[in-house]
Parts: C-alpha cells; sequence; structure tokens
C-alpha cells in the first residue's frame, strides 16, 4: 500500500503583508537656486569646528567701529540692490538671520546671532536697532565678506556675543519653503518642536557695498511709512 504523501508544514513567523497605503514622500523643497551661488551650500568641516566651540569663546571687547550712515528717513538707499531678509527662531533661543535674493530663492546667508529671537524683536518694537558685525582680515586666505565664518557682534553699541554662519538646514529651507509666498510680514509658524511656535519677521532690505571690506542692510518700510528700523552692518577690520 504506498505510503500517503507528506503536507509541507505550515511556514513559521511568516508576516503578512502591509496592506496599508505606502506613505507619500515629504513635499520637496522648491526654492530657486542663487543665480551665482549653484550647488555651493555644503558643509565644510570649518563651520562645523567652529560651530562646535561656539558657546566656549572667551570674551574679548574690540572697539566697535559701526559704519556712519546717510541712510534717508524714508528707509531707502538709491542704488542699492533690493534682497529678502527673514529674522526666524523660538522665542527663548537664538534668533536666525536668512539673507535671499528674493522670497523664492534658496538663502545665500544663513547666520545665527547670539540675541534671543523674542529679545529682538522687542527691540525693534521700541525702535531703531543697529547690528554691527566685525571680523578681522585673514590676510592668508582671500574670503568674500559674507563668507567669513564668525562675526563679533553689537546690538545698538554694545557686545553681545558672536555670530556664526552656516549653511542652511533642512529645517531652514523648510521655513524658507513655507514663507515663499510672503514678501514682507511677521507672525508665527506651527512647529513640532517642544519649544513651542517659531517667530519670524520678513522685509524687503537695502544692500549697499561700501568695499570688499564693508556691506550694509537696511530694513525698507512698505510705501515709506513709519515702522521699526533694523540696520545690519558688516565689518572686516
Amino acid at each position: 500500500m504506498p505510503s500517503p504523501k507528506t503536507l509541507p508544514s505550515k511556514p513559521r513567523n511568516v508576516v503578512a503583508p502591509d496592506s496599508s497605503s505606502p506613505r507619500l514622500p515629504p513635499t520637496p523643497v522648491l526654492l530657486q537656486q542663487p543665480s551665482h551661488k549653484k550647488g555651493q551650500w555644503k558643509s565644510t568641516k570649518l563651520f562645523r569646528r567652529v560651530k562646535s566651540v561656539f558657546r566656549s569663546f572667551p570674551v574679548i571687547n574690540p572697539p566697535c567701529k559701526m559704519p556712519v550712515s546717510n541712510r534717508l528717513h524714508e528707509g531707502h538707499i538709491h542704488g542699492g540692490k533690493q534682497m529678502t531678509g527673514t529674522l526666524f527662531g523660538f522665542r527663548k533661543a537664538r534668533v536666525n538671520l536668512s539673507i535671499q535674493e528674493n522670497p523664492r530663492g534658496v538663502p545665500l546667508l544663513v547666520l545665527e546671532l547670539s540675541i534671543q529671537t523674542g529679545k529682538l524683536l522687542q527691540d525693534m518694537g521700541s525702535g531703531l536697532v543697529r547690528i554691527a558685525l566685525e571680523c578681522e582680515k585673514n590676510h592668508s586666505e582671500k574670503l568674500k565678506l559674507i563668507d567669513e565664518p564668525i562675526w563679533t557682534m553689537y546690538c545698538n553699541g554694545r557686545k553681545v556675543g558672536y555670530a556664526v554662519k552656516r549653511g542652511p538646514t533642512e529645517d531652514d529651507l523648510k521655513v524658507m519653503q513655507n514663507l515663499h509666498a510672503v514678501s514682507m510680514g511677521a507672525g508665527v509658524l506651527p512647529s513640532e518642536s517642544s519649544e513651542g511656535e517659531l517667530t519670524y519677521m520678513r522685509a524687503f532690505f537695502e544692500r549697499t557695498v561700501g568695499s570688499k571690506d564693508s556691506e550694509t542692510y537696511y530694513m525698507m518700510n512698505p510705501n515709506g511709512t513709519s515702522g521699526p528700523e533694523l540696520s545690519i552692518f558688516f565689518v572686516r577690520i
């Protein structure tokens, strides 16, 4: 009598396929590359090293050499180039400054400033704010002014610490993407961080170049109306 066929044993530890729909990829960042700096934003060892020791620098007191401005009262500099500037950050965290060619562009410059976001916006609400950023010349390296990695920072003539340049992070680009349709304004953006909502202020800035060692950015109020005044000076001494 023929022996019965042996049935295959039931496979073990078989995971049923997931019938749920696959997750959609995150929305891509659609910002435009700067016209003359495509592909330039890559993290460098220098920037990472500077950022890692940012909070451990000794306190020094060099003289503040803030440029003298002939700014017109209506907030416009004839002959300057219009740029988009954005201050953003959590209210109790350091504020970030982004400079773009236009609201839809990838930032040309991102600086982390040594002042709290809430404190800076509070000072701006009370009147004129002047930020001076100074760095020393390094004759062995020929860098463009805005490519300098670290700056001594003054606010209304008082030394408040340092500002550090960095390449735009993924979070920075998400903020710029969310604000791509905003030319001027202030408000908050929702955030998943435990630090709460992210505060921002965006405006047009007039950029004037004094020399290869000095640039100034003046915040422009719409249609010459009165409002908060912010000037940012970059000086290499």
